[in-house]
C-alpha cells in the first residue's frame, strides 16, 4: 500500500513531504504521559536519499527504502536501546523498488527473521534503528520523541490535535498530519491534511498551524480551519492522527531519519506468525536440558536461559516430572521451583523406581513461564563432577575462609585435613568430613577434597594449602561519605583503619571499583602512603559503581572494606537537577529555586518541566525561567484537593542533538494540626484545636475530607507558656443547624490535615 505522505503530482509546499512515495508503516510503542527523551544516535549516520530508514513508533514496524545498489544482499536491521542493547533484530533480502523491504508488516518479514531474537520489540523514542550489510553500517534512524496524545477535537469547522514533543526534537523538522481517503471528494482534493511549524497558513480547502508550548512544556498544538464542515468532520473522526519528525532534510526537501507516530495504533505482531512483544511472551527457555534416573531420583541438568534484551529478567526455573502411567485422565506430577536464575541442575526425589517420567523445564519471570516447556532428553549420567576451592590456597597474614563448590547441584563434597583420600570408590572414607559451608582457616593447613554426584560419579581429588603467618595487618577501612561523581571519575574517601600495631604504619591502599552486578571493573588502583582519598578515573560514563578499599602495612594487605554506596558516574553530557529539597509550607506562597548549576554549560540549552500524574494533577505549579539553570516556582498555600506529595521536576540538557535528563524532588512540609474540641447542641457548634504554625487558616468540613465546608477559623498564637497556634470555630443559631453534622475533617492553608473526629452532643 502506498503512503499518503506525498501524492504524485502534488505540491510539496506544505511541509515539503517526501520527494518520492513511501510505504505507510507504523512501529508502535506504548506511549503514555511519561516519555523517553531523545538520546544520541548510534555510530551509523542518517541515511542519505534515496536510502532511508523509516520508524513508526506505534505498530513496531519499520520500512527500509532505497538501497538499490544492494539488491539481492542480506541486510540486518537492529533496534538498539541505550543502556540495554539490541532489543529487536531481523534480516531480509533487499528487493528492487522504492521499498527495499519491511519488517512486521504484511508482505514483509517478522522480527527475529534470520537472527533468532524472536521478539517483536516495543520500539520507543530514544531507540535507534540501524541497517547493516555484514559488518558495514549503512544508516541509522533515531526514533524521535513526539506523538499525538489525545483524540482530535472538533469545534464547528475547526479541528485541534494535541501532542507531545521532546526537547531533543528539531521543531522546524516536524509535521502533524491526518489521513482519510474520503477527503479527495471534498474541497481539499487529496487524502490528507498537514500542519507545519508556524502560524495559520492557507492551503486548498483549509488553513493550518503548528504551535509549541501552548499546553505546557514539551507540547504541540495543530489547528485546522476548514472551508466546509464535511471536511472538518472527516478529519476529526479519521483516527490515527500522526506526529512526524525527521533528523535531516536535504536540499530537495527529502526527509531522512524519519519517525511517524500514529495515535491509537496497537503494538505487537503486525501479521500472523510474528513473535509476541517483550511483555506478551514467557521468558526464553533453558537449553541442553537432560534428565538421568538414578535410584528412583531424577537428576536434571540444563544450560541457564538468557533473557531476551528488553524483557524482564529471568527469576528462576520450574522443573516438573510427569509420570507416563495414567490413572484414568490423570497423571502424577512432581517437581521443584528454583529461585536462582543461574541454577543449572536439580534433583527430583520421592519418585517411584518402577515408573517412567517425562521431564520439563521452564524459565520463570514476572511475565510468566516459558511456553511451551522445554522437554528434557533422557540420558545416563556418567559425567564426573568437578570441585574448586576459593581461595585456591596461598600465603596469608590473617585467617581465611575456604569455599568449596561442585559443578553439579546436589553433589556431596567431602574433605580431609590429614592428607588422606576423602572418597574411596563411591563412598566417603572414615576420616572425611561432609562440607556444609565455608571452612574457617585460622592456621597453616592442607585440605584434600572430592565430590560424589547424585548418580554416584566421583570427582578427581583436589588439594589446597594455606599458610597463615598471623602477622598483624591493618583493619578494614570504612566509608563515612558516599563517592562523588565526576565525568568518567568518582572521588572516593574513607577513614584510615588501625594500622595493625603500635610499631606498624599504613604504607598504602588498594581501591577496587565494582559494577552493579558485583563484578570488579578493571584492576584495583593503588594509593601510596596514608592518603585516604582517590579520584578514581577511567570509569564509563552514565554507569553505576561501588568501591571497596583495603590497607597495606609491612606485613601485607588487610581485609577489604564493605562496599561503598553506589554512585553513577557522569558521561560527557551532564544533567544535574541538584539535590532533593524539603520546603516548609508557609502562610503565604513560598518561592522555591531549582538548581541545575552542576550541568554541562558549553553549548547547552536547558528545559525544566514538572513531572505530573496527569492533566488534572492537583499539585501542578508554574515554572518560571524554565530554560535557565536556576528557575523558580511558587509553592502555593494549601487547598483541597492538593496533596503534600513530593513535586518532581525534570531537567533536560541538550548539546547538539544529544540530550540528558535528571530529576529532583521538592517535598512540602505541612504544619501539624489537631482537632481537640468538637461539640454540638441545638444552635451551638464548637470546633477547635491546634496548629504548629501561627497565621494559617483552618477549614472545617463535614461529610469527608473534600465534603461540605462548615466554616473557617484563623490560627492565632497560643497563650504562654504554650507554643504554636490555636483555632476556634463557633457557630450559633441557624448557622449551627438543628442536627449534629457528624464527623468533621480539617485542612490548614499550611498543608496540615486531620480527621475524622466525631462531634459529640452537649
Amino acid at each position: 500500500m502506498k503512503s499518503a505522505l506525498h501524492e504524485p503530482g502534488q505540491s510539496k509546499s506544505r511541509g515539503q513531504a517526501f520527494g518520492r512515495t513511501a510505504i505507510v508503516a507504523t512501529v508502535s510503542a506504548v506511549l503514555g504521559a511519561t516519555s523517553l527523551l531523545a538520546v544520541p544516535a548510534a555510530n551509523a549516520a542518517v541515511p542519505a536519499f534515496p536510502d532511508n530508514v523509516v520508524a513508526f513508533p506505534d505498530r513496531d514496524f519499520v520500512t527500509i527504502e532505497g538501497y538499490q545498489d544492494r539488491i539481492g544482499q542480506v541486510a540486518t536491521v537492529e533496534v538498539n536501546r541505550p543502556n540495554v542493547g539490541v532489543v529487536g533484530s531481523a534480516q531480509s533480502l533487499v528487493s528492487a523498488g522504492d521499498v527495499a523491504f519491511e519488517i512486521n508488516h504484511p508482505g514483509g518479514v517478522c522480527w527475529g527473521a534470520g537472527t533468532g531474537l524472536n521478539v517483536t520489540p516495543d520500539i520507543r523514542p530514544g531507540d535507534s534503528v540501524s541497517i547493516r550489510f555484514g559488518g558495514d553500517e549503512a544508516g541509522s534512524t533515531l526514533v524521535q520523541d513526539t506523538y499525538v496524545t489525545a483524540n482530535s477535537v472538533l469545534d464547528g469547522n475547526t479541528v485541534t490535535v494535541r501532542g507531545h514533543v521532546g526537547a531533543g526534537v528539531n521543531r522546524a523538522q516536524m509535521e502533524q498530519r491526518v489521513i482519510d481517503p474520503a477527503l479527495k471528494d471534498t474541497s481539499i482534493g487529496r487524502r490528507d491534511v498537514r500542519a507545519v511549524a508556524g502560524p495559520l497558513t492557507a492551503d486548498e480547502g483549509y488553513s493550518s498551524s503548528l504551535e509549541f508550548g501552548v499546553d505546557g512544556p514539551d507540547t504541540f498544538t495543530a489547528t485546522y480551519i476548514f472551508d466546509e464542515t464535511a471536511a472538518a468532520e472527516l478529519v476529526a473522526n479519521a483516527g490515527g492522527a500522526r506526529a512526524m519528525a525527521w533528523q535531516e532534510e536535504d536540499a530537495d526537501a527529502n526527509r531522512q531519519g524519519l519517525t511517524i507516530a500514529e495515535f491509537g495504533e496497537l503494538g505487537g505482531p503486525g501479521m500472523g506468525g510474528c513473535p509476541n512483544g517483550p511483555l506478551q511472551s514467557g521468558p526464553a527457555g533453558p537449553t541442553n536440558v537432560s534428565a538421568a534416573k538414578v535410584n528412583g531420583e531424577l537428576k536434571v541438568n540444563w544450560a541457564p536461559a538468557k533473557a531476551v534484551p528488553g524483557t524482564p529478567a529471568i527469576d528462576g526455573y520450574r522443573v516438573t516430572a510427569v509420570a507416563q502411567t495414567a490413572s484414568g485422565n490423570e497423571q502424577v506430577e512432581s517437581g521443584v521451583r528454583i529461585s536462582n536464575p543461574q541454577a543449572s541442575s536439580t534433583t527430583i526425589r520421592g519418585l517411584k523406581t518402577d515408573e517412567e517420567y517425562d521431564v520439563y523445564v521452564t524459565s520463570v519471570s514476572e511475565v510468566g513461564e516459558t511456553f511451551p516447556a522445554v522437554h528434557a532428553f533422557t540420558q545416563t549420567d556418567i559425567t564426573s563432577p568437578t570441585v574448586t576451592g576459593s581461595p585456591n590456597g596461598g600465603t596469608f597474614s590473617t585467617a581465611q575462609q575456604l569455599t568449596l563448590s561442585a559443578s553439579e547441584l546436589g553433589s556431596d563434597i567431602y574433605y580431609t585435613t590429614d592428607g588422606s583420600a576423602p572418597v574411596s570408590a563411591d563412598m566417603s572414607t572414615d576420616h572425611a568430613v561432609l562440607y556444609t559451608g565455608p571452612i574457617p582457616v585460622a592456621q597453616t593447613s592442607t585440605f584434600t577434597f572430592a565430590a560424589i554426584d547424585p548418580s554416584g560419579n566421583v570427582s578427581d581429588k583436589g588439594e589446597v594449602t594455606f599458610t597463615i603467618t598471623n602477622d598483624p595487618v591493618p583493619a578494614a577501612p570504612t566509608f563515612t561519605t558516599a563517592p562523588t561523581a565526576g565525568q568518567g571519575t568518582a572521588e572516593v574517601s574513607w577513614t584510615a583503619p588501625d594500622s595493625g600495631g603500635p610499631d606498624l604504619t599504613i604504607l598504602g591502599y588498594s581501591v577496587q571499583a565494582y559494577t552493579a552486578d558485583g563484578t570488579p571493573f578493571g584492576a584495583a588502583k593503588e594509593v601510596a602512603g596514608n592518603v585516604t582519598t582517590l579520584v578514581y578515573d577511567g570509569l564509563q560514563g552514565d554507569t553505576a559503581y561501588q568501591f571497596a578499599v583495603k590497607a597495606t602495612n609491612e606485613n601485607g594487605a588487610g581485609p577489604e572494606s564493605a562496599k561503598s554506596a553506589p554512585v553513577t558516574v557522569q558521561g560527557a553530557l551532564v544533567s544535574n537537577a541538584g539535590p532533593d529539597q524539603t520546603v516548609a509550607r508557609r502562610t503565604a506562597a513560598t518561592t522555591v529555586t531549582l538548581d541545575g548549576t552542576g550541568s554541562t554549560t558549553a553549548g547547552a540549552t536547558y528545559q525544566w518541566e514538572q513531572v505530573l500524574t496527569g492533566t488534572a494533577d492537583p499539585d501542578k505549579v508554574t515554572v518560571t525561567g524554565g530554560t535557565t539553570l536556576k528557575p523558580t516556582f511558587s509553592l502555593p498555600i494549601y487547598r483541597t484537593p492538593m496533596t503534600n506529595n513530593p513535586l518532581t521536576f525534570r531537567l533536560t540538557v541538550t548539546v547538539g542533538g544529544t540530550t540528558k535528563t535528571d530529576e529532583v524532588k521538592v517535598t512540602p512540609v505541612a504544619d501539624r494540626v489537631t482537632i481537640s474540641l468538637a461539640q454540638w447542641k441545638t444552635g451551638d457548634l464548637r470546633i477547635g484545636g491546634t496548629s504548629s504554625v501561627v497565621g494559617g487558616t483552618i477549614t472545617i468540613r463535614a461529610g469527608g475530607p473534600t465534603g461540605r465546608i462548615i466554616g473557617t477559623a484563623p490560627v492565632t498564637a497560643a497563650a504562654a507558656p504554650e507554643t504554636g497556634g490555636v483555632y476556634t470555630l463557633r457557630l450559633r443559631n441557624a448557622a449551627a443547624g438543628t442536627t449534629n453534622p457528624g464527623p468533621v475533617w480539617i485542612e490548614s492553608t499550611v498543608g496540615g490535615t486531620a480527621g475524622p473526629t466525631a462531634v459529640t452532643n452537649r
